[in-house]
């Protein structure tokens, strides 16, 4: 049956709204007449997502708010208040107005009947598949409260360790973008100007002193297209990196890089058992399962084998046996599933086995700061020497003529 937005005045004339399941309009005057309000006006309500262009957002929530909500909503669904009540409570928190405004649908959404997880599929693009695949369990199987509490914590390590990758790289990346810094200097500006000294002195650059000059030359003359070409390199890669295949090879690149390879197959293998194990203890089956965790492993190249190894599952391989085949996780994981599957305690076993990749990530992400802190530290020191070197070679050289 349609779902009606409608306004209501009863017998004082104070006014009504709000959404209603009705056959047509004529059935929603009756319905409303039962509880002593005369309908006004009514349309049929969709209930989609907001726009977020009027509330100054950017369409999608921030991973921080949904964990505050899944943390807040857990606390208060456990102590027995109606899920409507909870909702209606959690919009008045200082949320993002586009949050605000997604929370206000789903308000009217359960008022007219409808079950949360009905109101969160309307929301594909702010709520994740997995989380609401999370609340389907937990409606089915009556542990709505436990289900987000396993959310709340879920999003939370996952953000932890997302912090701990990105601190791990600010340095080096810092470093890099001040080398860089410092040679546009030294080639656009400091460069030119001893240039201009020398030459008043009939001196003739010779070896990496020339070199840099024609370099620095080079940049002074073309530097609008280098920026151009600058900007069209990364456009172009950014696009690139947008498209099904740009994305694979990107992917492919993070887990195949000696550097960061084994960062990542640490962080897709501690994600994965830690919302696997949620979903089997929330009471999905292992098909189910399997095809809900591909989405939040975050690397299509790894996505497209696990589906692969999900089904050879589904024609009755161990799960054991289909991920060895692919070579998908570290052999510590697939013996700890193998464990698991003899002993009927998968879940169990997952989820204490989260806490120790948790961990190798933290390892690797130590391992590679630890190398590449003082590689970046020695190619900034012999970049930067370089130009030194270049740069005031003619002046000792005209010193030592001098002595």
């Amino acid at each position: 049956m349609p779902t009606y937005k409608y306004v209501a005045v009863n017998l004082q004339k104070k006014k009504y709204k709000g959404i209603f399941i009705a056959e047509d309009e004529k059935d929603l005057a009756v319905q409303l007449t039962k509880q002593n309000l005369y309908l006004v006006s009514a349309s049929l309500y969709k209930g989609g997502t907001p726009s977020a262009f009027f509330t100054l957002g950017t369409g999608k929530v921030k991973l921080s708010e949904l964990t505050t909500f899944c943390r807040q909503f857990s606390i208060m669904i456990s102590t027995g208040i109606p899920l409507l009540g909870c909702i209606d409570s959690l919009k008045q928190q200082p949320y993002s107005g586009y949050f605000k405004s997604i929370l206000q649908v789903i308000s009217e959404d359960l008022k007219g009947g409808a079950m949360l997880s009905e109101s969160l599929d309307k929301h594909k693009k702010v709520f994740p598949d997995f989380f609401r695949s999370m609340v389907h369990v937990g409606e089915a199987s009556g542990k709505l409260d436990s289900v987000f509490i396993s959310l709340a914590d879920y999003y939370e390590s996952d953000a932890k360790i997302k912090r701990k990758v990105k601190g791990a790289l600010a340095y080096p990346l810092m470093l890099a973008m001040m080398t860089l810094g410092i040679v546009i200097i030294m080639l656009a500006f400091v460069v030119p100007t001893f240039r201009e000294t020398l030459s008043t002195l009939d001196v003739k650059p010779e070896g990496i002193t020339l070199a840099v000059y024609n370099v620095s030359d080079f940049i002074l003359n073309w530097w609008q297209l280098l920026v151009a070409g600058a900007i069209i390199l990364g456009g172009g890669i950014f696009l690139f990196s947008r498209t099904k295949t740009g994305k694979k090879v990107f992917d492919i690149i993070k887990i195949k890089c000696p550097l960061i390879g084994r960062i990542q197959i640490n962080l897709i293998t501690a994600r994965f058992a830690r919302a696997f194990s949620l979903l089997l203890e929330s009471g999905m089956d292992l098909a189910t399962a399997l095809d809900t965790i591909s989405i939040i492993l975050g690397n299509s190249y790894i996505e497209e084998r696990f589906n692969e190894a999900a089904e050879d599952v589904r024609h009755g391989v161990s799960l054991t046996n289909a991920f060895q085949k692919q070579n998908l996780f570290p052999q510590m994981l697939l013996q700890m599933i193998s464990v698991g599957e003899k002993t009927a305690s998968l879940e169990e076993v997952l989820g204490r086995s989260c806490v120790f990749f948790d961990e190798q990530v933290e390892s690797s992400l130590s391992s590679l700061t630890s190398k590449i802190q003082p590689t970046m530290l020695i190619i900034m020191g012999v970049v930067i020497g370089t130009l030194f070197i270049a740069v005031y070679s003619p002046m000792l050289s005209i010193m030592n003529g001098l002595g």
